[in-house]
């Protein structure tokens, strides 16, 4: 009897130490970027079924309508993230939306451009203006705050002025008819049927950008240059990280987000408008930091900033379904805002405990 008894008892301390790994596991996953996100898009969802579940939310089309705007956002917030992540900020995106779409429907409603060269020509704009914020940042050593808020009345103040100096207007429609048209629309904006209901294919785009940028910070060297230069940029560049070419690239990626969103917009509407993109940079931080990425740099995920623009697509489109005055979004979206910096500083906070 007493060798059975010392066969199956466990070794001393055995129980201590799994409760310690289960408490090491529990509190490596509550210091993760999205962990926040992933509780404020639950609650949300949950709220809104409640709410508005017998008013549309939680059909397909209801589910549709706010992964379609979730979408938009969240293509800027990707990239966006990328940026914060590494320890800068755009500023400019929202008015490169409206540049590369009104590029793209001067180059081919008035001109009689094919629309696949019109979209390179946009798509090199974007990367020119990335680049030269970019430079101007690392070369001037002024805040990337400074530098793109500059661009961005730049940019947008050049859309008006050159589209009233060529068409006298501001808006420009047509796009349906011009060369290329139909199989740009089937790329950028067709709809993917799913049942019945048809989901934009931006969803795709979205899910696509999320999964690569995912990739990119958690696999590839350049992704450990990102969080390097963001956490403490003068050690990464002891180091031998290529910090002016990490930023001047974080910058170009999200210019070409802005160029990316104009596209699947000016398709979508078969039109340009100059005004296109206001406060969409303003709503991409919001995202980002809502989706756990500290304001400071050197923390932060992909996954949370698309988590971020699904709590933003979903109250969005929610309190339209619960019947709720839009007047309160922006009430809602600020209040979020400042839950979620609170939640970071204390997620930072604990994060650095932990590494102590």
């Amino acid at each position: 009897m007493a060798t059975n008894n010392a066969e199956t008892a466990q070794p001393p301390g055995s129980a201590d130490d799994d409760r310690l790994v289960g408490s090491n596991r529990m509190s490596r996953l509550l210091v993760r970027p999205e962990m926040g996100a992933v509780v404020g898009a639950a609650v949300i969802w949950l709220y809104f079924a409640i709410v508005a579940g017998d008013t549309g939310f939680l059909t397909p089309g209801g589910t549709a309508s706010y992964l379609e705007v979730s979408a938009q956002l969240g293509i800027l917030a990707v990239a966006v993230s990328l940026l914060m992540i590494g320890g800068e900020f755009d500023l400019s995106i929202g008015s490169v939306i409206g540049a590369s779409g009104m590029i793209l429907a001067l180059l081919t409603v008035e001109y009689g451009w094919n629309i696949w060269p019109a979209i390179v020509v946009a798509m090199a704009a974007s990367v020119g203006i990335g680049f030269i914020n970019g430079v101007l940042v690392l070369r001037t050593g002024l805040p990337s705050f400074i530098i793109t808020l500059a661009m961005l009345f730049i940019v947008r103040g050049l859309t008006i002025a050159v589209t009233r100096l060529i068409t006298g207007r501001t808006q420009i429609g047509g796009m349906r008819d011009v060369a290329g048209y139909d199989l740009a629309q089937k790329v950028f904006g067709s709809r993917i049927e799913i049942g019945s209901t048809g989901f934009p294919i931006s969803i795709a785009w979205w899910f696509g950008l999320i999964a690569a940028a995912t990739w990119l910070l958690l696999r590839t060297s350049f992704g450990n240059w990102i969080f390097g230069v963001g956490g403490n940029e003068q050690a990464a560049r002891n180091l031998g990280v290529p910090v002016f070419r990490v930023k001047v690239t974080l910058f170009i990626l999200t210019a070409l987000a802005g160029c990316l969103v104009a596209i699947i917009q000016v398709i979508g509407s078969t039109g340009a408008d100059v005004l296109r993109g206001q406060q969409q940079e303003f709503y991409a931080i919001i995202a980002v930091v809502i989706g756990g990425t500290l304001l400071t740099g050197g923390y932060g995920s992909a996954i949370g900033a698309a988590l971020g623009a699904l709590i933003f697509g979903m109250v969005r489109q929610g309190i339209v379904y619960a019947g709720v005055d839009a007047d309160w979004f922006q009430v809602f979206l600020g209040g979020m805002l400042l839950i979620a910096v609170l939640i970071n500083r204390f997620v930072r906070n604990r994060a650095m405990e932990s590494r102590r």
